[in-house]
């Protein structure tokens, strides 16, 4: 393969621990996120354990989701967990005014998003509310649900049907605090930061609560550097009071006021998408190179709790409940951004992808009784052997592509990682929408006994839909020849593989 782009990889140069949590998921009361999508209640037709639905639980247990943040988003600084506990019937009930003004009655609460966790085997992860809470507020939450006592909360925990605490793995202060959550400026933020977190106790101390700091949209630097410069004191550079800080960024290439259709595009914005979704790399280097002045030892991790795509609704649909659909470009953003938080994986601890089901950039589509897997689920399903891996050192040869020259991309992105089956994980994206390319891989200082290879691939506009559920899934791939330490091979162009390679 005399042309061939070379791929290398070295089993032998480890670069720290890939976070099972970057491929973390965020469900919020929104639209059909979690009513009709993870909930349909006890009494529903559709086959369910506790409310939950079993075939959407099914499938994320099969993604080995990971973590899975609740309740919001902008719900979060507007919800009142106290109105969520207790008899459904009981239960008080308040419009959204975040997200199409519907009525929200309650009836998903704290004991179902705990049941919702057991089920799927994940890491809880909760945001409180500062927007319009209080810190009384947030401290009881917290006890009601980990304080394993005599305690007003954990009684009243108790008398509501589950006398154990609970293990709250993280806990978020507050959302968007700079809009939605509040309009505040970073320093008055940071300064409630201080008091809220203080609240948050380790009732249990083997089961310490990470604390998640809000943290910043897209490039607002100032936000980052506002509410470090508060939280972390001169004399006490050693203590942020926080173990994560977040940051929010959606894939937009119209922006906030023209965005595009999920299904209907051309190739022009096929790579602006890329492009503008490969600015992730920008902004963990920007906001890590900020952190790393007060943290210069990488104690808080950078906390990606809100990333996807952001689309128009979907035709016929509430545009408060932003469902859109999603195609083989959502498979390659999902693809470029789970490759960059891997080889980020020093500073970047999680990533949550906005929303589970349903609400942007979704894993699962469901429709009543119907079910379908999106083209982002597999690739959730191809780099779930990246969970608690190694990252191993790799670099790819790529060549510029795209239609004019502000958003031409890289044609080829890899990440690596030794799994904890020894096998080396490769993850290779194709962004080229119809560009074929020759690939020899080099796996340094080994001998390859096998590779296993799955691939994702098909036309750019290609998405599934509840009459073609299977439209855009991924198959084996075996087209490829191994001679001593090297694979080689053609990935076709516009898409996603995974090999897994036994040295």
């Amino acid at each position: 393969m005399a042309n061939a782009s070379k791929l290398f990889v070295n089993p032998h140069h480890k670069m720290g621990k890939i976070n099972a949590e970057i491929q973390g998921h965020f469900a919020e009361h929104l639209g059909r996120c979690i009513y009709e999508g993870l909930y349909v209640g006890e009494d529903s037709d559709i086959p369910n354990t506790k409310g939950m639905r079993n075939d959407v639980v099914n499938a994320l247990k099969e993604m080995k989701i990971p973590v899975l943040r609740w309740p919001g988003g902008c719900f979060a600084d507007e919800y009142h967990w106290q109105d969520g506990i207790g008899p459904k019937e009981q239960r008080k009930k308040m419009v959204n005014t975040h997200w199409g003004g519907v009525i929200e009655d309650n009836s998903f609460g704290t004991h179902e998003f705990m049941e919702l966790c057991r089920q799927l085997g994940c890491k809880a992860y909760i945001n409180g509310n500062v927007g319009s809470g209080s810190v009384k507020e947030m401290s009881e939450w917290v006890e009601y649900l980990t304080f394993d006592g005599m305690s007003p909360m954990a009684d009243l925990r108790a008398a509501n049907g589950h006398p154990e605490p609970w293990v709250v793995d993280y806990f978020g202060v507050g959302n968007e605090n700079w809009g939605c959550g509040g309009n505040m400026t970073p320093e008055y933020y940071g300064k409630l930061y201080r008091h809220y977190q203080t609240y948050i106790r380790n009732y249990n101390p083997e089961q310490k609560i990470y604390k998640v700091c809000c943290g910043a949209s897209d490039d607002d630097y100032n936000w980052t550097r506002g509410v470090l410069s508060t939280t972390y004191y001169k004399a006490e550079r050693q203590n942020g009071f926080m173990d994560g800080l977040s940051l929010h960024f959606y894939t937009m290439p119209g922006g906030w006021e023209d965005k595009k259709c999920a299904t209907e595009f051309d190739e022009s914005d096929w790579y602006k998408t890329l492009k503008r979704t490969m600015f992730m790399e920008s902004l963990i280097a920007g906001h890590g190179a900020i952190m790393d002045e007060y943290d210069p030892d990488k104690k808080v991790g950078m906390i990606i709790d809100e990333w996807g795509t952001w689309w128009k609704v979907e035709d016929g649909t509430n545009p408060g409940f932003l469902y859109q659909q999603n195609t083989m470009r959502d498979a390659l953003v999902a693809a470029i951004n789970l490759n960059i938080f891997n080889k980020n994986c020093d500073r970047v601890k999680m990533a949550n992808i906005a929303q589970t089901l349903n609400v942007l950039q979704a894993v699962i589509l469901t429709d009543g009784a119907k079910m379908l897997l999106t083209p982002t689920y597999h690739v959730f399903n191809m780099q779930k052997h990246h969970q608690d891996a190694e990252l191993l050192y790799s670099y790819v040869e790529s060549k510029p592509v795209g239609l004019q020259d502000d958003y031409m991309i890289p044609n080829l992105q890899e990440s690596a990682s030794l799994g904890l089956d020894g096998k080396v994980h490769i993850t290779l994206n194709n962004l080229s929408i119809s560009d074929d390319y020759e690939i020899e891989t080099q796996i340094a200082d080994s001998q390859v006994k096998s590779v296993k290879a799955t691939i994702l691939t098909a036309p750019m506009t290609a998405h599934n839909t509840f009459d073609s559920p299977e439209t855009v899934k991924p198959t084996e791939f075996t087209a490829f020849t191994i001679t001593d330490n090297k694979v080689s091979f053609k990935i076709p162009g516009g898409s996603v593989m995974h090999l897994a390679v036994t040295i």
